[in-house]
């Protein structure tokens, strides 16, 4: 018998019992469905919480510890293997001021090389970068914190006669500097931290450029940026100034080595750990993110193809039902030369059409639910927590990758596979002459 032969008699005994065939696709393609769903749930949960640790965060960055971190070792690192950029912020410690006009603000002050601060993604608002010493970036909430202390005080007072809560109070934004901040003069000082008095030394710098907003809007950047030629000019006037005794230095490191692919931070902060730094990646983040969501995942299949399992239990009777039904029919066919093996092919097959067509209607289902979850739950959860506070998360409830459909698939067709082995072995070993002594 052909292979297209034994499809025909196969549709034609599915026919014959459309409706217990019918349920039992149903059961099949209910059991399928629970697990893709089910195991979506996990995927969806960590593709909004990877996403949310990812974004507007650069990827590739590694950032380096170390007490003795120094300009050559950092200068050094550039050589590596896979380094796109190595960013070395050097940070004043010690008191700062800065004025323009009447405003002031503590701003702190960060000197860096921009050329490998532009090939790290240090972006601008407007204006441009510096191209000498006494020229400088500003933060995009620097002009936020220049305030006027009698406008400060004006205002504070104003505000204590209309008896508003403390919400209200810590909500009021503080008058500050509004005007155009490009190319306008800041005085800038360094002092000490005892006494909170400037060395009256100041260093006049021109504002050329206003760094882009934060990724986050609960971050605050109110720094100042100044190329690395001002370093000399600090240190000059801070060591006029510190006690002779002491043995402190003016700033403090802070080092960012960026890979050129996100695939090549585990080889440099390997590298980096070898030489005796300590180091940091989100890459290092995301690999246990990875393995807890892994045995999640894992644990969700797991639970899914045990309503694949119950479902079985449905084919298991309804090819057992087949056979009891088609004994006289088996026994024919046995008698006009059919093997084993081939009654128990046709039997089989039975049972994998009916794993088959219970996975394709589960699969599409389930892609249905996942669409449908992932459009209404969000409105179901932002009504009850609020429309302002859940329209701050991005959260996807359901994500169907093609891998999941493939364990799925493999999963419910073979135990449909299974459930049909043991009938269909039955069918093999029924006696010809008992099987035509059966009535029609």
């Amino acid at each position: 018998m052909q292979f297209k032969d034994q499809l025909d008699f196969v549709s034609q005994h599915i026919k014959k019992n459309k409706l217990r065939v019918f349920m039992t696709i149903l059961a099949a393609t209910m059991g399928t469905a629970f697990l893709i769903t089910l195991a979506s749930v996990g995927f969806g949960i960590q593709d909004t919480l990877k996403s949310e640790i990812l974004d507007n965060r650069l990827v590739t960055q590694v950032e380096v510890y170390s007490a003795d971190l120094t300009k050559e070792k950092a200068d050094k690192m550039k050589g590596m293997d896979h380094v796109k950029a190595v960013v070395l912020r050097q940070q004043v410690s010690a008191y700062q001021k800065t004025t323009l006009d009447k405003y002031t603000s503590t701003s702190e002050l960060i000197v860096s090389n921009f050329g490998e601060e532009q090939k790290a993604g240090f972006t601008l608002e407007k204006g441009r970068l510096p191209q000498s010493e006494y020229e400088v970036v500003v933060g995009h909430d620097f002009a936020e914190n220049l305030i006027n202390e009698e406008e400060v005080e004006k205002f504070e007072a104003e505000q204590k006669d209309k008896d508003l809560s403390d919400t209200e109070l810590d909500e009021l934004e503080l008058p500050h500097y509004e005007e155009e901040l490009l190319e306008k003069k800041i005085t800038y000082e360094m002092g000490s931290y005892e006494t909170y008095e400037s060395y009256k030394e100041p260093v006049k710098l021109t504002i050329v450029g206003v760094a882009k907003a934060p990724a986050k809007d609960f971050i605050s950047d109110s720094k100042i940026y100044a190329d690395a030629s001002l370093i000399s000019e600090l240190e000059a006037i801070y060591d006029r100034h510190k006690p002779e005794a002491s043995d402190e230095t003016l700033f403090s490191m802070n080092l960012n080595i960026y890979a050129d692919e996100l695939q090549n931070v585990k080889e440099i902060t390997t590298s980096l750990k070898e030489d005796g730094y300590s180091v940091y990646s989100i890459s290092e983040e995301l690999e246990q993110i990875d393995v807890f969501f892994l045995a999640l995942k894992a644990g969700l299949i797991f639970v899914g193809t045990i309503a694949i399992l119950i479902s079985s239990i449905g084919i298991f009777n309804t090819m057992t039902m087949a056979v009891t039904e088609r004994t006289r029919e088996i026994g024919v066919m046995k008698a006009l030369g059919a093997k084993p093996k081939l009654i128990q092919r046709l039997f089989l097959l039975e049972s994998a059409w009916i794993g088959i067509i219970g996975t394709v209607i589960a699969v599409i289902l389930s892609y249905a639910i996942s669409i449908l979850a992932n459009y209404v739950l969000p409105l179901i959860v932002g009504a009850a927590l609020g429309e302002e506070e859940f329209g701050e998360l991005n959260v996807t409830f359901s994500i169907i990758p093609w891998q999941l459909v493939v364990i799925a698939s493999a999963i419910s067709i073979s135990v449909a596979m299974i459930s049909g082995w043991r009938p269909a072995r039955k069918a093999t070993q029924i006696d010809v002459i008992d099987a035509l002594r059966q009535e029609l």
